[in-house]
Formats: structure tokens, C-alpha cells, sequence
């Protein structure tokens, strides 16, 4: 139930005005006083409380954008958890398979690296499955020096053929090897190798510069400075 201010300042009024006696106008008078005062004061109280409501109607409203803020920022944070989590397994694989690099070396070590950059070989027009080793003994130093064993991975297709140099880390050395190693298998198959390919899951970054400067395609994981 509202107070009605009108109806009691005219009760009041009318009070003060019929006041037989100078006691009973006094006390009328301070009536109106008392109500003016409880007028003032519950004005004001309302206008606080209406001003306090838009308050606190701002603040929720701050409130539940910073809600829609905070849960925008968790979506985004869950989503880099998930790529985090993909690229610790990728790592942890990787990690893995260079462990298992570091214990099967020969065959068993070139086919995997092959296996690893099969995209990027396939791109180059190799198919990792059919590279074949070639071996030779170079026994009267024909090609090389007498003695020397050549290693070097050979892929033959379509009348084209590939030489490949495979390592888990590739130097300055291996560059220049296999670099020399290709010249004599040319000589010894009678025909000039289209493409020189080495691959590598680590070469040193003179060693990228130097197979370039022989026409080498290096295929490489990382670059060690």
C-alpha cells in the first residue's frame, strides 16, 4: 500500500487550520513538520533506490558480457588445449620413430626416413616403395679408388632415373659423398642421373647450401644452424 502525500498534507492542513488552542496548533504544526520531513526523506530514498537499481541494471549487464567474454576465451583455450595435445602426440611419435632411427640403422633406417617424407618424394616423382639399393666394389679404382664400396639408393621409372642419399643427419661430408658417389654410379650405369635427391630428418645448414650449389634436391625435417 503507497503512502498518498497529497491526502496527508491536506489532513495536516486542515488540522492546523481548526486548531482551537495555541497547545494544539503547535502540535499540528510539528504534525506538518514531521510529515514534510518523512515527505523529503522518502522522496530522496526513492530517488536513491532507483538510482542504485540502474546501477546495479549496468553492472549485469557489464557482467554478462564479461560472462559471454570468459566463455568465448574458454572455448578458445580448449581449442589450442586439443591442438597442444595433437602436436605433444606428434612430437612424442616423432620422437618415437628417431629413437627407433637411432637403434635400426642400414635398411631398416632408410626405409623408415624414406617412409617419413613419402608426400614430399612422391611430389619429386619417387615412389619410396620401389627405391632399391645399388652396391658396387669398385675393385681396380676405376671410378673411385680401388676398393671402395659404393653405396647409393636408386629408383628407376619411366625411363628416369633417381639417386638418393638417405640419413637421419646429414653433414657437409655426406653432402659432398654422395655428390661424388653419384658421378661414378652415372659412369658405371652408362647414363646421367635426372635427379639427386638426399634425405634427411636433420642437415646442418652449410650442407643445405652445399647441395644446392651441386644441384642436389634436399628433402629434409629440420636445419641445424
Amino acid at each position: 500500500m503507497s503512502l498518498d502525500w497529497g491526502r496527508l498534507e491536506e489532513v495536516v492542513e486542515r488540522a492546523v487550520r481548526r486548531a482551537r488552542s495555541e497547545e494544539l496548533r503547535e502540535v499540528a504544526e510539528a504534525v506538518k513538520t514531521l510529515a514534510d520531513y518523512m515527505k523529503t526523506g522518502f522522496q530522496e530514498t526513492n530517488k536513491r533506490i532507483e538510482e542504485l537499481a540502474k546501477t546495479v541494471a549496468e553492472h549485469s549487464e557489464k557482467l554478462e558480457k564479461l560472462a559471454k567474454a570468459v566463455e568465448e576465451q574458454g572455448r578458445i583455450l580448449a581449442e589450442h588445449g586439443r591442438r597442444l595435445d595433437e602436436l605433444t602426440k606428434a612430437v612424442a611419435e616423432l620422437k618415437v620413430a628417431m629413437g627407433s632411427l637411432g637403434r635400426r640403422w642400414g635398411r631398416d633406417l632408410e626405409r623408415t626416413v624414406l617412409e617419413i617424407y613419402r608426400d614430399a618424394l612422391e611430389g619429386r616423382g619417387v615412389e619410396p616403395g620401389r627405391v632399391e639399393k645399388f652396391v658396387y666394389t669398385d675393385v681396380d679404382g676405376r671410378y673411385l679408388k680401388p676398393g671402395a664400396r659404393i653405396e647409393i639408393d636408386v629408383y628407376i621409372h619411366d625411363g628416369k632415373t633417381y639417386l638418393l642419399e638417405v640419413k637421419s643427419h646429414a653433414e657437409l661430408e655426406d653432402v659432398e659423398w654422395f655428390a661424388e658417389k653419384a658421378g661414378a654410379v652415372e659412369r658405371i650405369l652408362g647414363r646421367k642421373a635426372d635427379r639427386l635427391i638426399i634425405v634427411a630428418v636433420n642437415i646442418d645448414k652449410e650442407a643445405l647450401e652445399r647441395a644446392a650449389q651441386l644441384g642436389i634436391d634436399a628433402v629434409y625435417g629440420a636445419v641445424i644452424e
